[in-house]
């Protein structure tokens, strides 16, 4: 699919055919073969391929091209799902034009493109179209950062302060049990998605400034000044990012550190069964015996005896538990 913007700030999208020569910014999504070529011929700008975008080296991931600065970055997408990933966009910037390559439907693009019908926002000239998108890909960033903050400080709070330790009454083990792998799960998909943004910022981290120093005969005083805010903000997020990374490794110490306290519950009540079986198991064994000499074979009471011998010597073990406070 291929979309672009004019100099106005119509935004078209397209399937295939003649690309206007007037655009400013031209939005490649899963690109056709001939879609590339078409936009190769009229721009003049060489469409980055999916292995090239995937390289990880920097020299690879900023280029300079006969004074066209070639750029790429992985970003998250599907974020609010349970298979969050990231995938590599490619950013072309001329004086006269920004392409952009990317193989995914993103939300920060589309917002981005949205944002082109108000008022406040122009896209009348390629640096300036960049600086929009970036801003928009930060905000999408800063957003998800948010929404793992959010759902962390309720993870720990289950994790801290409600969770199945407290030893409610009428609590069934196993559902606790069943509760903690799923908050084990849930903590470890934050910190799955906070490594992937923080791949997204260290991609983003290097455009940024990338594009300020190379492109900076391009910028006003105010293109540049948004520019370096959203150097900071980048920097502001990566701080960010490092703190959620750090809460998620202590969540995942803290739920592993449950999951064990409830294993060695259960290891407790086994032993605790075991031992207080042992006694009366042994009285049972001596009177079941069959030696002619046994006194109590010939006392009256000796059934009643040895019952409540059987019984005596499983009720002390257990007291004896309960003052140790094993239960």
């Amino acid at each position: 699919m291929l979309s672009f913007c004019t100099g106005t700030g119509e935004t078209v999208a397209r399937g295939g055919g003649t690309l206007p020569r007037e655009v400013v910014w031209v939005d490649l999504l899963k690109p056709e073969p001939d879609e590339v070529e078409e936009v190769e011929r009229v721009t003049g700008l060489r469409v980055p391929t999916l292995a090239e975008l995937s390289e990880i080296e920097t020299s690879s991931r900023l280029q300079i091209e006969k004074g066209v600065l070639y750029l790429s970055a992985p970003l998250v997408y599907r974020a609010d799902t349970d298979a969050p990933t990231t995938t590599p966009v490619g950013f072309v910037l001329s004086p006269e034009r920004l392409l952009t390559v990317r193989f995914e439907p993103l939300t920060s693009f589309e917002a981005f493109a949205r944002s082109l019908h108000e008022p406040s926002t122009s896209c009348t000239d390629a640096t300036e179209a960049f600086a929009g998108l970036m801003e928009a890909i930060v905000d999408r960033i800063a957003d998800i950062l948010e929404g793992i903050a959010s759902e962390l400080d309720h993870l720990s709070h289950r994790a801290f302060h409600a969770g199945p330790i407290q030893g409610r009454h009428g609590r069934h083990r196993g559902r606790d049990e069943a509760d903690l792998r799923r908050l084990l799960r849930r903590v470890g998909g934050n910190g799955d998605i906070s490594s992937k943004i923080r791949d997204s910022l260290l991609g983003v981290g290097r455009v940024v400034p990338f594009v300020a120093t190379h492109a900076a005969d391009r910028m006003d005083a105010e293109l540049k000044a948004r520019f370096d805010t959203m150097r900071l903000d980048v920097l502001s997020l990566n701080d960010y990012d490092a703190y959620l990374i750090n809460k998620v490794q202590l969540l995942l110490d803290t739920t592993l550190g449950l999951i064990n306290i409830e294993q060695n519950n259960i290891i407790k009540v086994l032993t605790v069964v075991s031992v207080v079986g042992v006694p009366p198991t042994l009285v049972a064994s001596i009177y079941g015996m069959n030696f002619k000499a046994m006194p109590e074979l010939d006392w009256a009471l000796g059934y009643p005896y040895a019952l409540a011998m059987i019984v005596l010597s499983a009720i002390l073990p257990l007291l004896w538990f309960k003052v140790r406070g094993w239960f």
